[in-house]
């Protein structure tokens, strides 16, 4: 067992805390070193990573369409979730434990059979993962992405665009408003992108969904009041290595890399444009994404468009880092 007990600190001491975020697309894995609470609480105190990783899984392989799980896709996380669990064990100290938090979201939330996840996850890890609602996948997103930075004028549109949904979360210091929605590069691939390159015609049925999911967005979440647009994850990230040029995959340059808006829209295009071979030699593209990158860029590209920004601010903390400050 490498979790599962109570956390207890005192005042000063750092906390060193594993957190595992287990997406529609990837399974990642963050242990880091956390100031106690009571500097947490007035903004001080940064962490430092001890391990950072991430494994495309596809644990979404097919979820849009069945409604289910499939077996491979369960077997390919738990495998990359093997390897992680002797991490933490690695690091966890002469005690042997350190306080852990498992958070499964949306591939999960939409699974008929996600107690066989329930189940291997725990017997791995012996905690039980959470399987989120979108509301609170959207808060530990923005904690992750603001607590702590330096990103722009408040109030901040926080966006993560995972596999299978996108949040979408307005504040400053505190949430003003988030929603989840239905729209991922996985879900959309599947659903619509499926050409090589893709058709015009799939691209704007694609459209339509993010039209339309961000028309149930602005119903409920104050967007247009943001004045930073913030950016989370692998499609985000992937955009910003393309358009700043890197010969490989570097999150010291991407992390608040500020991507101008025509740059947005010109690798958005060029990617729906191009074929998979095309795609995969790209320096900065991961393996895992590059039958995805499409959809995602595709996304981004949209919310830039309908809220008029001049441009995004790229983060790599995101979900994962929420995950971890909740431990503290």
């Amino acid at each position: 067992m490498v979790g599962g007990r109570a956390l207890r600190r005192s005042r000063g001491v750092v906390v060193r805390v594993a957190a595992v975020d287990c997406g529609t697309n990837s399974v990642r894995l963050l242990i880091a070193d956390m100031t106690d609470v009571a500097d947490v609480a007035s903004g001080a105190g940064e962490p430092v990573d001890i391990e950072r990783r991430m494994e495309i899984v596809r644990l979404g392989q097919g979820v849009d369409r069945t409604g289910r799980l499939a077996p491979e896709a369960l077997e390919r996380t738990f495998t990359a979730m093997r390897s992680y669990a002797k991490l933490i064990a690695e690091h966890a100290g002469p005690s042997g434990w350190m306080p852990v938090r498992v958070v499964a979201t949306s591939a999960t939330r939409d699974a008929s059979n996600r107690s066989e996840f329930v189940a291997g996850v725990t017997e791995i890890f012996g905690v039980e993962p959470e399987v989120v609602t979108g509301d609170e996948e959207a808060r530990l997103s923005f904690t992750g992405a603001t607590r702590g930075q330096d990103t722009g004028e408040p109030p901040y549109l926080v966006v993560d665009i995972g596999g299978g949904s996108t949040e979408f979360v307005v504040g400053s210091g505190a949430v003003q408003g988030a929603l989840s929605v239905d729209i991922g590069c996985v879900r959309l691939t599947e659903r619509h992108l499926k050409g090589d390159p893709p058709e015009p015609e799939t691209v704007k049925a694609a459209i339509a969904d993010i039209e339309a999911a961000m028309d149930r967005v602005e119903a409920v979440v104050p967007v247009r009041d943001a004045r930073t647009l913030v950016g989370l994850a692998g499609s985000v990230t992937t955009v910003a290595g393309i358009v700043l040029g890197l010969p490989a995959y570097d999150p010291a340059r991407i992390h608040h890399s500020r991507i101008p808006a025509a740059q947005v829209h010109e690798v958005s295009a060029r990617l729906l444009e191009m074929t998979r071979e095309e795609r995969a030699a790209i320096p900065v593209m991961h393996p895992g994404r590059v039958d995805v990158i499409g959809a995602g860029a595709l996304i981004l590209d949209r919310i830039v468009r309908r809220y008029g920004f001049a441009e995004v601010v790229v983060s790599e903390h995101d979900i994962l880092d929420g995950i971890a400050w909740s431990l503290v």
